[in-house]
């Protein structure tokens, strides 16, 4: 049976979660809720996306719903989640992407709305943290999960292969990320971070990220042993991981590419792809996977010293993972 899903937060993941949905027909989103969006602006912002293209189905508002490629999908504006009614739709699995409410008591404020289970679209100080490919096998029933964040379903597969291929001592990643909404088009406040709120698309911006340590939780053996930060650049979108990583074990650069084709063929394909193309980011945009591995933009300096580079759309391919995720989350509650 297809999950039926609800999506609280129709910004940029929310759309980009149902444009993945409905791409593939592994969930049946069911109903929306976002209190700053009325259904005729939400219409309007799915079927035109500057990043995405034009959405090729058929949307349309019917009341207060909307009707995508013919199917109903409620609309509600509730800005407490606790009053969204999920079970007026069926919807059982919700995609909280508002990026407010990440923690297991914020999240779990949907189940009184009927509310089967919750997937953050975002890091979580406390709910687990799963990414596809690495570690979902350890799922053990958790209502309220979090899917990570974006580089770190990028990062974790390859450092996953590293690890278990030639053990890594430790780890410094770079995030050469796009801007993002929360960014500045021009120079305003930003009293927590006064890099963050200089003009996004004239600027390098430093940034702090908790993605590269984030991958010690989805990845014990790797905890403490790796760190990171990110560079905003003036990119709508598509992000580059740029991985430094020394090892335990003497390595070539062509086994390193050996060991990523070989997983990118195998247990990680669909998650993890493998280019030798000399590929920019917009040749990335909405692609699926987490991370492409781009075999030529890497360089080792020793036999223990490497530095691997990884594409992923920080939207669309993130966005496959949370229906990923849902669908393998259902089954094993399904007993499946």
């Amino acid at each position: 049976m297809v999950p039926k899903v609800g999506i609280n937060g129709f910004g940029r993941i929310g759309r980009v979660v149902l444009r993945n949905a409905l791409e593939t027909g592994d969930v049946e989103v069911v109903a929306l809720n976002d209190p700053f969006i009325e259904p005729h602006y939400a219409e309007y912002m799915f079927k035109y996306d500057s990043t995405h293209g034009r959405f090729k189905g058929d949307i349309k508002v019917d009341g207060k719903d909307l009707v995508i490629d013919g199917k109903r999908i409620k609309y509600y504006q509730e800005k407490d989640p606790a009053n969204i009614p999920w079970k007026d739709s069926g919807a059982e699995y919700i995609v909280e992407s508002t990026g407010v409410f990440t923690t297991i008591e914020k999240a779990s404020a949907h189940f009184k709305g009927g509310a089967k289970k919750v997937i953050i679209s975002a890091p979580s100080a406390d709910a687990p943290m799963y990414v596809m490919g690495v570690n979902e096998d350890t799922y053990a029933g958790a209502n309220v999960i979090s899917n990570a964040s974006c580089t770190t379903n990028c990062l974790a597969p390859l450092a996953k292969i590293l690890n278990d291929k030639f053990t890594i001592v430790e780890g410094l990643m770079t995030a050469i990320h796009a801007y993002t909404a929360s960014q500045k088009t021009v120079d305003g406040p930003s009293s927590k971070d006064w890099r963050g709120g200089r003009a996004a698309a004239q600027n390098l911006i430093p940034s702090s990220t908790g993605a590269a340590k984030a991958v010690g939780k989805v990845i014990p053996e790797l905890a403490g042993k790796v760190t990171g930060m990110s560079v905003r650049v003036p990119t709508v979108n598509v992000s580059l991981v740029d991985f430094t990583v020394r090892f335990a074990k003497d390595v070539t650069y062509d086994e390193v590419k050996a060991a990523i084709k070989e997983a990118s063929e195998g247990p990680l394909k669909g998650i993890l792809g493998y280019t030798e193309d000399d590929i920019v980011s917009t040749d990335m945009l909405t692609d699926p996977h987490s991370s492409t591995f781009d075999a030529k933009a890497g360089i080792a300096l020793n036999k223990n010293f490497v530095k691997v580079m990884s594409w992923y759309d920080n939207e669309y391919g993130y966005s496959r993972r949370v229906v990923d995720l849902i669908v393998f989350v259902s089954k094993k509650d399904a007993g499946q």
